[in-house]
């Protein structure tokens, strides 16, 4: 009988006690997999994600604050005390933060989009990098093309890799129509946006661009009406998700060849610049399939010849059902989607208190991602973003009455799951903090350097005294070293980051379950268990592995007869080597 507890493991230096079999050798306690010679070469399921909006992380250089000395569209936007200005933010702050990044055991920083803006539109302002005007340079302020260039040096010295968040369904909203806009660009009285006009309205808009906006978009042709589809606003359903203007965002025609050709000359020659190694596709859901069977495989090949061999490109596919994302993996030839449905699942078992059952379900469909290029195991997985808010939001949305301490350990254990389940781990910037938020979109964007916005300081963070008053960069904070401990853990297991997913125990009148990840080639498997409730709990359940080794180790656990009894601490987990 073996005891322990999850607080032990998370303040203590994980023990391997068996070396995982694989086709490279076995990893010390301290190897780091992300070591400067081989992140080129190193598979993206080995990786651990780091998501930031450049602007809310860290200011390592005031002079460009208010963005562009030179374009008048990409400049100003400096608020400090709104949620929607620009606060400052820049590369180069997320250069100087490295040593952080590493310590967290990041080993892939993947940035909101960079490219120049309009810094302000109707009433928004662009602190996110969504509404592009120049696909060609970065947004000044960002930094310009010097600092990325010097941030992506910096990384790659540390074997950290470098994503871009790129855009191919929009631009920024330059485009007007007679019948919403007067000349100059302004709505007409009492519009405040243009009506979704379907393809087959006998009445098109007629669109077209006041004159000092005429020229401001690079390429030159994207300043070409004909390339938009020009229909209005997008509801977001039926043909007008795929045609309708991005809440006024100037929709692309990606189905013309002028467009897919254009767009695939922009991103090429942006890999051909910086050297990235790969790419977040933001809105794919509402382009067109063929588009992305022409798109992707294009990027991907050019990345190649341009000496990056793993290039990795994922999409943004807002909807919770495997079917509707597999759809983009096989027919569409991206390799990779951001999980939507483990992150629905995640959420409702960890933040909603509802039972582990629907997890067994949820990864019985991950075939539905396999083909020659795509697998379930390459999907991104994640437990909160800048669009929908933060695991402390949904955790106090449904556990506000519960005290520090177990909020805490929900998160902790939310990100036990996505760890060491199927996927590659996604950590949305200052839930290592515990950051809440205050719901999503903008609310779920806090400053982790000492913001001036008072709806983030009033929050009560998860984890700590402190405020997003603070600087909070605190490597003592106790999810900062739960989620280093998890990343240590991982990167020291390649079963634990490949290893084929099998259930073990599920069952509705119990918050506990059981997977494994089993080492293809070896008899190895690693038995994961989780105790989702706040109570201690015990089950019982069949295992063929024999002679388990701990890693974080059960409360109690007993082997008798072919079956392990294992007994868990409410709100906790345990990891055994299994042969």
């Amino acid at each position: 009988m073996i005891k322990n507890t999850l607080t032990t493991f998370l303040l203590s230096t994980v023990v391997v006690l068996t070396a995982c079999k694989s086709n490279q050798p076995p990893l010390a306690d301290n190897a780091n997999t992300a070591s400067a010679n081989n992140y080129l070469q190193r598979d993206v399921r080995d990786d651990i994600f780091y998501f930031v909006l450049p602007d809310r992380f860290y200011n390592g250089d005031p002079q460009n604050d208010n963005g562009s000395k030179e374009h008048a569209i990409s400049a100003g936007g400096l608020n400090l005390t709104t949620t929607s200005g620009f606060h400052g933010g820049d590369i180069t702050g997320i250069e100087q933060k490295l040593d952080y990044l590493e310590a967290l055991g990041v080993t892939a920083i993947w940035m909101t989009p960079l490219l120049r803006n309009q810094a302000i539109q109707f009433g928004g302002v662009a602190h996110h990098g969504y509404w592009i005007v120049d696909f060609s340079e970065i947004d000044p302020h960002f930094g310009g093309n010097a600092s990325l260039k010097k941030l992506i040096d910096a990384a790659h010295k540390k074997g950290i890799k470098v994503f871009f968040d790129i855009i191919t369904n929009h631009t920024a909203d330059i485009i007007r129509y007679d019948e919403c806009h007067m000349p100059d660009g302004q709505f007409k009285t009492g519009l405040t946006h243009c009506e979704y006009k379907a393809l087959n309205n006998p009445k098109p808009y007629n669109p077209f661009i006041p004159e000092h906006l005429k020229n401001v978009k690079y390429p030159q042709w994207l300043n070409n009406v004909d390339y938009y589809h020009n229909q209005g606003d997008s509801t977001f359903s039926g043909e007008s998700s795929l045609n309708g203007d991005f809440n006024g965002l100037d929709d692309l025609k990606t189905e013309h060849p002028q467009v897919v050709s254009g767009m695939v000359d922009i991103y090429q020659n942006l890999i051909k610049e910086f050297k990235p190694d790969g790419f977040r596709i933001d809105t794919v859901r509402h382009v067109n399939l063929e588009f992305w069977q022409t798109f992707t495989p294009a990027i991907i090949d050019y990345a190649k010849a341009q000496g990056i061999p793993n290039f990795h490109v994922f999409g943004e596919v807002y909807d919770p059902n495997p079917k509707n994302l597999s759809v983009f993996t096989t027919e569409g030839k991206i390799p990779s989607v951001l999980d939507f449905a483990f992150q629905k699942i995640a959420a409702d078992v960890f933040f909603k208190g509802e039972n582990p059952s629907a997890i067994s379900e949820l990864f019985a469909q991950d075939s539905l991602y396999k083909d020659e290029d795509s697998q379930a195991d390459l999907l991104m997985t994640f437990l909160g973003n800048h669009d929908m808010g933060r695991p402390g939001l949904f955790i106090n949305q449904t556990f506000d009455h519960e005290g520090d301490e177990l909020k805490l350990k929900r998160s902790q254990l939310a990100h036990a799951f996505m760890f060491l389940s199927r996927g590659i781990p996604v950590i949305y910037y200052g839930d290592e903090q515990g950051f809440t938020g205050d719901g999503h979109d903008i609310d779920a964007r806090e400053d982790m350097f000492a913001s001036k916005v008072a709806s983030y300081n009033d929050n009560n963070l998860i984890g700590t005294t402190q405020t997003t008053a603070d600087d909070n960069f605190n490597q003592q904070h106790p999810l900062f070293k739960a989620i280093a401990q998890l990343s240590k853990l991982r990167k020291n297991h390649e079963g634990l980051r490949r290893g084929e997913y099998n259930d073990l125990f599920f069952a509705e009148n119990t918050g506990m379950f059981a997977f494994s990840r089993t080492v293809k080639g070896a008899d190895q498997a690693y038995i994961i268990v989780f105790n989702s409730e706040k109570t201690p709990q015990t089950i019982e359940f069949n295992s063929p592995y024999k002679h388990l080794s701990p890693l974080v180790a059960a409360e109690q656990l007993e082997q008798q007869n072919g079956k392990l009894t294992v007994t868990l601490k409410g709100l906790s987990y345990s990891v055994y080597i299994a042969k």
